[in-house]
């Protein structure tokens, strides 16, 4: 749909947004009109956008986008209006970080044209934001869970103002938000800068999953750091914190409480160490840990 149409449906529909579903449009996505039927009482998605009937099998080997320099689409880099809002893309964004909700969209504009004038790939590890550089690259992480995934942004939208990204599919799906609107830090990926040096190699026992929790002197106090369905992605989340921590946890383990993998870091000789240690995993992941005495 070209700019002008788009705008006259935004101006006539806008009054009807009020009650918008979980997953938001974006992009070169109409608004969506109020005649929706979403597909739980959580959240669902409009019309017949949604995930699609046979995604592939293989979405947890899709690889995330590789950084790399690309120049920036004049036709994107332009100030536009939608639903009465004026957006301004940025031309750098190098340090920019933001904290808000993160929705999706499916199949209902897989294979359209983006904002940068590709085909939207929902198996793709892409996004859409509404002022972003096209294209540019982005870290997103989830805050509930500490997971994260570096994608392309190719689009436009969200268009709501509760809502800061919107992402693929599969994005989605390795963020673990598919069923809702869920609080995400994002952050630019600035290509041309220096690659750090790896941090030092962290000794560490072999990470195991256990029944229970282990036997150890009763009062000590560890930090809690997140809690996954699987112990595959509890290691590689444990093994994410070592490699940008390291030498900061006097320890990382990941105890099976249930059908719950945590993954927990300590124990800490005092709270204030523990105290500490909690300011530097917010500061460095993005996520909050709590305590926990054990």
């Amino acid at each position: 749909m070209k700019l002008v149409a788009k705008l006259i449906v935004f101006s006539s529909f806008g009054a009807l947004l009020s009650g918008c579903a979980v997953f938001d449009l974006g992009g070169d996505r109409e608004p969506a009109r109020t005649n929706r039927t979403p597909t739980t009482a959580k959240g669902g998605y409009y019309l017949d956008d949604g995930p699609g009937a046979n995604p592939p099998a293989n979405l947890a080997d899709i690889p995330d986008a590789v950084p790399r320099v690309e120049p920036l689409l004049s036709g994107a880099s332009k100030p536009y209006s939608v639903m009465g809002r004026d957006f301004v893309p940025m031309t750098d964004a190098r340090g920019f970080r933001q904290e808000g909700q993160a929705s999706w969209y499916g199949r209902r504009y897989h294979g359209k044209p983006t904002s940068s004038g590709e085909p939207y790939d929902m198996y793709a590890m892409t996004a859409a934001h509404p002022t972003l550089p096209i294209p540019c690259y982005v870290r997103v992480t989830n805050r509930n869970n500490g997971r994260s995934v570096v994608l392309r942004v190719n689009d436009r939208g969200p268009f709501h103002s509760d809502r800061i990204i919107d992402l693929s599919y599969t994005a989605a799906w390795k963020l673990d938000i598919l069923k809702g609107v869920t609080p995400v830090l994002v952050e630019v990926i600035d290509p041309t800068a220096p690659v750090a040096a790896p941090a030092p190699a962290v000794v560490a026992t072999p990470l195991q999953p256990l029944p229970a929790a282990p036997v150890m002197a009763a009062g000590a106090t560890y930090l809690q750091l997140g809690a996954f369905g699987s112990q595959a992605s509890a290691q590689e989340f444990a093994e994410r914190v070592m490699q940008r921590l390291a030498g900061l946890l006097p320890g990382i383990q990941h105890l099976r409480t249930g059908e719950l993998f945590k993954v927990q870091a300590g124990p800490f000789a005092s709270v204030a160490l523990a105290d500490q240690a909690a300011e530097a995993v917010a500061r460095e992941m993005g996520i909050q840990p709590f305590k926990v005495t054990r």
